[in-house]
Parts: C-alpha cells; structure tokens; sequence
C-alpha cells in the first residue's frame, strides 16, 4: 500500500483520530494526566457491552471446536499479537489444559514479545505460512486481532483459514473493519479515539484484553472447568498454586485446611477429583472414572 493510500485508510479509523477530551494533556500535571485516562478508561467496559451477543457467538464455536479436538489460535501485531499470547499461556496452568489447546501467534516471532518487530505486520502471507506451521486445520478457530481492523498479517492469515473451512472471528476497534467483513463472527467495540491519538495499547488494548478473557474463561466454563465459580481444574504447579487447590477444596466442601490437604495428596493434587471424593467416599480411581463420565463437569458428577 502506498503511503498516500495509508494514509487515507488510517484517517478513516476511529481509532486514529483525535480525542477532544485530551487535546490539552500535554499540559496537565500528573494526576490530572491519569484521572483524564482512566475517564477515558471507563468507557471501555460500556463498548464491550454492546458487542457482548458477538462475544458469545465467539464462545459457542471455541467450544464446539474444542468438543471436537479442535484448538483456539490467537494471531495478532504488535499490541494485539502480545495480548494473545498472554491468554494463551495463562490457559495450562489455569485450566490444566495442554499448551496446545490454545496458541498465541504473533507477527516476528516470539522477539516480537520483547522487542518490537513492527514491519512483520505488512505482509499478507506471513499470517497463513505460520498456520500451515503449526497445521491450522478446517476444525480449529482462529481470532484474528487487530485493533485497526485492517492489519495485513491478520488479513491473510483470516483469508487462508476461511479457505479451508475452519471458523474465523475478528477483533477490531473499528466498525465495518476489513477484518470484520471478512471473519465468520465479528466483535467489534467501539471505544473511540484514544486519549492519546492513535496508541491503540490503551483503551483499544483493554476492550481487546476484556474480550479475550471472556473467550476463553466462558468456554473453559463451558467444558466443565469450573465447579460454581472455582477453578477446580487449576494445575498445581508451584507453591501459590498448591496453596489455591487447598483453598479451593476448602471453599467447595467446607472441610479444614488438614482434611483438604489429605484429599488433595490421595488425589495427586487434582482439586476436582478431590472434591468429589469429599462428597461421595469414592477412591482416586472411582473418582477419576467418575469425571470421566461426567465429561469433567463436577457438578454433573456429584449429583446421585
């Protein structure tokens, strides 16, 4: 694209355009700089709101994908590409669920999460070479995001998954993006222009963090990885997270700290088995065959 043509796209945007509410915070002293972002801030949630309907449209395929063996694939520049990476390793050690599950693909490569590589985001081709690498296929889903709505990587990446069938959702800040137009499910919240004119990492960055939270956190809950609102399939890896299985069988059973620990031992640390031994007697084992025909819902399995 031609910088004349680049410059036409971007005035187009409402995420490049000037915010009235900021045009004197360069003159303002440090408090009043971050009491104007954060009134800035507050209107991220209302944005994200109106789109919620999109939202869930997103969660009922993640969830039917990964019903079927399929897997969740975040691909994104810059700001965004990061933000999907972020969900994405957060998803094992939250959900217990392989680091496959859920991949975060991100213009320039894994360099590109400390050092910015920003000219990786203007090829068209880059996107779909780096879904062949990992085998994005018909059953997997793929978000592209991109805060503009017209970032080529994410572009061609969505055209390539489209080709082969698989579902395709976009997330942009700005309506009727290219992206948008060309995705199976569209979110588009529209913040508005940034308090500091086009730095799409703040309020464009957050509505974008808000949403990939809810993808995966609402269809985490959808598979049966959580019991009321605890996340009774936590991987206790580390000490904090065998701290939080203790505190969670506690939470769930009203048992003492010492009665969740023995569960938890006999239960090789798995919280949700754990539970369901405290309410039903059952081994590790019985337990285990339980869930399993339970399809890892705990509530499912409790019940007589």
């Amino acid at each position: 694209m031609t910088n004349d043509a680049l410059l036409t796209a971007l005035s187009h945007l409402v995420s490049e355009t000037r915010n009235p509410d900021t045009m004197d915070i360069d003159l303002l002293s440090s408090l009043d700089i971050v009491t104007r972002l954060n009134q800035q801030d507050k209107l991220v949630p209302l944005a994200v709101e109106k789109v919620l309907p999109d939202v869930a449209k997103g969660v009922e395929a993640i969830t039917h994908a990964f019903k079927q063996g399929g897997r969740l694939i975040y691909l994104g520049a810059g700001t965004s590409g990061r933000l999907g990476v972020l969900d994405a390793v957060e998803c094992p050690p939250t959900f217990s669920v392989s680091d496959s599950m859920v991949i975060g693909l991100i213009a320039g490569g894994k360099d590109a999460m400390f050092k910015a590589q920003e000219g990786a985001e203007d090829s068209l081709t880059l996107g779909e070479q780096e879904l062949t690498n990992i085998e994005f296929a018909t059953n997997d889903v793929l978000v592209g995001i991109a805060a503009s709505g017209r970032t080529p990587y994410v572009i061609g990446a969505i055209d390539y998954a489209n080709k082969i069938g698989a579902t395709t959702i976009a997330i942009s800040c700005n309506p009727d993006s290219p992206i948008a137009e060309i995705a199976t499910i569209a979110i588009s919240p529209v913040v508005g222009p940034e308090a500091l004119t086009g730095s799409t990492r703040l309020k464009s960055g957050t509505a974008q963090k808000l949403i990939l939270n809810m993808l995966t956190t609402a269809s985490m809950i959808r598979l049966g990885k959580s019991y009321e609102n605890l996340m009774v399939d936590v991987k206790a890896t580390n000490k904090k997270l065998v701290a939080r299985a203790i505190r969670i069988v506690m939470q769930a059973t009203d048992c003492d700290r010492t009665q969740a620990e023995a569960l938890l031992t006999q239960s090789e640390n798995n919280a949700k088995a754990a539970i369901l031994m405290h309410f039903t007697g059952m081994s590790y084992a019985q337990a285990k065959e339980k869930l399993n025909d339970s399809d890892g819902f705990l509530r499912r399995a409790i019940e007589p």
